[in-house]
């Protein structure tokens, strides 16, 4: 059974929470204990139905404010398919944590209230989710019961953001019209509104095909870890060189000839192991571990891919940021550390090309800094190469974590365009 990860996104109050709560209670997926706390808090705060938002929203500052703040993860299945939830923020000064709730989601579900149609926050959500290449996306209309399950409400609303969306790149859109509170179209299909021929959302989500959206072509094999089990008693261990980690794209196999990064030396792959088992094959994104032929000098932050089909491997890398942190501004001249997958390195802003007005897609190239939550485009320079390809092609080797270098706190997420 495969899993589908999925974020939700969209302004505050349109009813993030409160869906993923009905998913979870309409699927039959919460505890009976879960369901009385929450209703308990519910009767307790004098609210007339039970607030299934209480059910993702857990920071006790969520719970008085109304809003959600966090990234929170929950986890349900269905006899289909298995699901990760990310329940993303919507207010605009937490816009980083849904960046970070996005970036490993195959589908994003962007909400819009039926009564306010698109806003700011929208349109905000929907590009940072084309930013980050979430293959999938569903525009799912709430609180239609407010409008009267008004078809022409959902269409008006459906034409506006097609408009909008013509300007970015989305692969797979749907239109889905619901009503989070009541359960309209969240896992059943609501007699209110008979004029919706389409699926409900969980059906759409149980169904969508997310197996071709991984890259099964370039493979892409990050060392994070060399096993020597030195102290074993085991004489077939004596010998034992295996090098961890996840697959970050194509498929391997044993026999398969690759080559080793930075040192282009050549090889086969004898055999591969998962939780200590031996497997046919490992494809993305699968934790393994490869055993090869010859004696190769492989340490954290190499790569292993195929002679013919190699990452860039450069110190110049042209990428598009989303600064995290109010403490200080991005400006050229930055010194930052760079996380790239298992690799470490330091690096240098070499010049910001322009920050992004995310609302009207304008390009600012007068600008001199970012701030919290902004996004531009910069150039890097590295100490030492790293082995890359663009985020649209791949968004494992694609993406890059910046890291204050005196803090060593988390201050910025970026994806590669380009390498120099």
């Amino acid at each position: 059974m495969d899993i589908l990860r999925f974020a939700t996104a969209g302004s505050v109050d349109d009813g993030k929470s409160t869906l993923i709560g009905r998913l979870l209670y309409d699927s039959k997926s919460i505890f009976a204990d879960q369901l009385e706390a929450v209703e308990r808090t519910s009767r307790d705060r004098g609210e007339e139905v039970t607030n299934l938002a209480l059910l993702t929203d857990g920071l006790r500052a969520e719970r008085e404010q109304g809003i959600t703040i966090d990234v929170a993860y929950r986890y349900f299945a269905t006899p289909r398919r298995k699901f990760i939830i990310a329940d993303t923020p919507g207010h605009v000064q937490y816009t980083r944590n849904m960046v970070t709730g996005a970036s490993t989601a195959d589908l994003a579900v962007v909400l819009v209230d039926a009564r306010n149609g698109l806003t700011e926050q929208s349109r905000r959500h929907a590009f940072l989710t084309t930013l980050l290449r979430v293959p999938h996306m569903v525009l799912a209309v709430n609180k239609m019961d407010l409008v009267d399950y008004s078809q022409s409400v959902f269409e008006r609303i459906c034409a506006d953001f097609s408009a909008f969306a013509a300007r970015l790149d989305i692969g797979d859109l749907t239109f889905v019209p619901m009503s989070a509170l009541h359960g309209d179209n969240v896992v059943e299909r609501s007699a209110n509104m008979p004029w919706y021929d389409g699926p409900s959302l969980l059906h759409h989500l149980e169904h969508v095909h997310i197996a071709s959206d991984r890259n099964l072509i370039d493979v892409r094999f990050p060392v994070q870890y060399v096993i020597r089990p030195h102290a074993s008693a085991d004489p077939e261990l004596h010998d034992y060189r295996g090098y961890a980690g996840q697959v970050a794209g194509g498929v391997l196999k044993p026999g398969d000839e690759v080559v080793h990064l930075p040192s282009g030396f050549s090889t086969r792959i004898q055999r591969i192991e998962a939780a200590g088992r031996p497997v046919e094959e490992a494809f993305a994104p699968m934790s393994v571990t490869l055993l090869l032929d010859d004696d190769v000098d492989i340490s954290r932050g190499d790569m292993i891919c195929r002679a013919n089909n190699r990452p860039a491997v450069t110190q110049d890398i042209e990428a598009m940021v989303c600064w995290m942190t109010g403490d200080r501004v991005l400006t050229p001249r930055t010194r930052l550390i760079v996380k790239h997958t298992s690799r470490t390195v330091k690096a240098l802003v070499n010049e910001l090309h322009y920050r992004l007005d995310i609302n009207t897609l304008h390009r600012d190239e007068a600008a001199s800094s970012l701030g919290l939550n902004e996004i531009g485009r910069v150039r890097l320079r590295l100490t030492q190469p790293i082995f890359c390809d663009p985020y649209a092609r791949n968004r494992a080797t694609g993406g890059l974590i910046l890291i204050d270098e005196a803090t060593n706190a988390t201050v910025a997420a970026a994806t590669i365009t380009g390498t120099r």
